[in-house]
């Protein structure tokens, strides 16, 4: 195939951006997204032009480092991560839009790179267990209802790409969020700081700058793990709950 991609090129973040466009032919139906845009790269680096600047790790759909905005569509046109993407999804002759994504507390570091350090500032303001040290404990010494478990099991599959954030037209990360507390919530070893937990990390999205959630389903739709909706009405319990025992 030859297709043309439209990229968002800044150099910095104090720099202002522009949408610039590359024509590449010889595009296999079997490349990822992001090989095409390697041998978009070789070509730019070979021209003396500056290679486009993107995230990714492990390419393997679990990382979350590939996040990209293609078309208006947060990881493009499948339910996936843009590094499994693949050019099967696209036509000859195909124009491709190709974005960061766009909230504010995801500032542009260059071109494609977003600085996402306020997910691992939400992480920090609660995502974690009190463990005592010493000998791991026996797998089986606290039973886990298979019900919570398989919930758990659900919620703790969000890789925090922030494809739900690119989503919502509120810029809200509740999703991320609800799921970071609801995996923990559901397990025993995450009941000590189960209300601490869900007033912590609420309050640092918010302290962020990521927008209110009002229940648009927009992050569910392009959750490449498929994150229910619910999980953000656990998220709801667990914090009035949390308010309502302050109040006491």
């Amino acid at each position: 195939m030859k297709i043309t991609v439209r990229v968002w090129r800044q150099p910095s973040p104090d720099v202002a951006g522009r949408m610039v466009s590359y024509e590449v032919p010889d595009v296999s139906e079997h490349m990822s997204f992001l090989e095409m845009l390697d041998v978009l790269n070789e070509r730019l680096t070979m021209e003396g032009d500056d290679p486009i600047a993107f995230d990714s790790d492990c390419r393997e759909g679990i990382c979350g480092m590939c996040g990209l905005v293609i078309n208006g569509i947060a990881h493009g046109p499948q339910q996936t991560t843009t590094c499994q993407l693949h050019m099967r999804s696209f036509s000859d002759g195909d124009v491709i839009d190709i974005e960061p994504w766009r909230a504010e507390p995801f500032p542009v570091i260059k071109d494609l790179v977003v600085d996402r350090g306020a997910f691992d500032r939400i992480i920090q303001a609660g995502g974690y267990i009190s463990a005592p040290t010493g000998t791991a404990p026996e797998a089986h010494a606290q039973l886990v209802p298979k019900r919570d478990a398989d919930h758990a099991f659900d919620a703790a599959t969000c890789i925090g790409c922030g494809a739900c954030v690119a989503a919502c037209p509120n810029g809200s990360a509740m999703l991320f969020t609800a799921a970071k507390i609801t995996h923990l919530g559901l397990l025993p070893q995450g009941q000590p700081e189960r209300h601490s937990r869900v007033l912590g990390m609420v309050s640092q999205h918010d302290e962020e700058g990521f927008g209110n959630c009002t229940n648009i389903g927009e992050c569910t739709a392009v959750c490449p793990k498929g994150i229910p909706l619910e999980t953000i009405s656990r998220l709801n319990r667990d914090l009035l709950g949390a308010l309502m025992k302050g109040n006491n």
